[in-house]
């Protein structure tokens, strides 16, 4: 009788551990990361504002915006990238996503960067929160010229339902392309 009791004892225990142990990886329980994300959000908007002051009347008019503040990318032959940032509806977060991409061809180095989508439609909104994983495709314009010129909110960019402008840490990150990058919701 009492192995049995020491059985299911043990068994209690190993389940409660195994409980505790599921609730420390990273499930949002007793986690910081949404504050740590929200954080990151708010200083990359007012740096992209300062930086790119039309970039303010995009958002105004946008209908959800996704905030990447830190996306690191890295190469030796084949790379990757990855980042975690908040989608915003009336500067509120909503949800949390992840942007994850892989790279091949002749590449050395890594960098380091932000980006922001601009959602334009209520469809594009739709669209993107509905999908498992979202893939950045030739569909994104990009409101920042690689001279360094912020675009206005006109007739040109206003017809695309998803704009972005990426920026590197000491500025506007040329040649940027977010294509074939995938988001995905996650829970910090």
């Amino acid at each position: 009788m009492s192995n049995s009791r020491l059985s299911r004892r043990a068994f209690a225990l190993g389940a409660l551990a195994s409980a505790g142990g599921v609730a420390a990886c990273g499930n949002g329980v007793g986690s910081r990361g949404s504050a740590m994300i929200d954080a990151r959000v708010n200083a990359t908007l007012e740096e992209m504002y300062r930086q790119f002051p039309n970039t303010r009347q995009l958002a105004e008019r946008s209908s959800g915006m996704l905030v990447m503040p830190l996306v690191t990318e890295a190469g030796l032959g084949l790379g990757g990238a990855y980042g975690r940032g908040a989608f915003r509806i009336d500067n509120v977060t909503v949800d949390y996503y992840s942007v994850t991409k892989a790279t091949g061809g002749l590449q050395i180095g890594a960098q380091q960067y932000a980006h922001v989508l601009f959602f334009m439609t209520q469809d594009a909104v739709s669209n993107f929160r509905r999908a498992p994983g979202w893939a950045a495709g030739a569909n994104v314009e990009y409101v920042i010229s690689d001279k360094g010129e912020s675009v206005n909110a006109d007739t040109t960019t206003a017809l695309s339902p998803v704009l972005a402008v990426v920026f590197g840490r000491a500025g506007l990150r040329l040649g940027a392309t977010l294509e074939g990058s995938k988001y995905s919701r996650i829970i910090p």
